[in-house]
C-alpha cells in the first residue's frame, strides 16, 4: 500500500499544481476544448482537491498499514473508479479528445484496479 500512496502523491500533487496554476492548458490537455468564464475556478477547486489528496496520501505512505490508510484508499478507489467513467464518457460522446484524455484514463483505470487489490489484502499484510 505504500508504493501505491507514495504513486499516487506523485501524480496527484503536479496535477493539482496544474490545474491551480494553468487549468485551461490541464483542460486543453485532456479534452481539448478551450474552457473560461465560471470553468476557471471551478477547475481550480478540482485542482486544490487532487493537491490535498496527494499531499494525504504522501503523509499516509508512512503508516501505510493504518485503517486511516485504507480508508484513504477507499476514497482514492472512488476518486479513481469516477475519473475512469468521467474522462472515458467525455472520450466517447464528446469530440476533440485531448492528447493526454486515453492516456490519463488507462493510468486511472489501473490506480483503480491497483486500490481494490491493496484493499483485498487483510491490513495485517498491506
Amino acid at each position: 500500500m505504500k508504493r501505491l500512496l507514495t504513486l499516487t502523491a506523485l501524480i496527484e500533487v503536479p496535477t493539482g499544481l496544474a490545474l491551480l496554476a494553468v487549468p485551461t492548458a490541464v483542460v486543453r490537455l485532456l479534452l481539448g476544448l478551450e474552457i473560461s468564464g465560471a470553468s476557471i475556478p471551478l477547475a481550480r477547486v478540482a485542482g486544490a482537491a487532487l493537491l490535498t489528496l496527494g499531499v494525504a496520501c504522501w503523509l499516509a505512505q508512512s503508516d501505510a498499514q493504518s485503517y486511516a490508510a485504507r480508508g484513504l484508499v477507499s476514497a482514492m478507489l472512488l476518486y479513481n473508479l469516477c475519473t475512469v467513467f468521467i474522462l472515458g464518457a467525455s472520450g466517447i460522446w464528446s469530440q476533440p479528445a485531448g492528447v493526454a484524455l486515453w492516456p490519463a484514463v488507462v493510468a486511472h483505470a489501473a490506480m483503480t484496479v491497483w486500490c481494490i487489490a491493496c484493499l483485498r489484502r487483510s491490513p495485517e499484510t498491506v
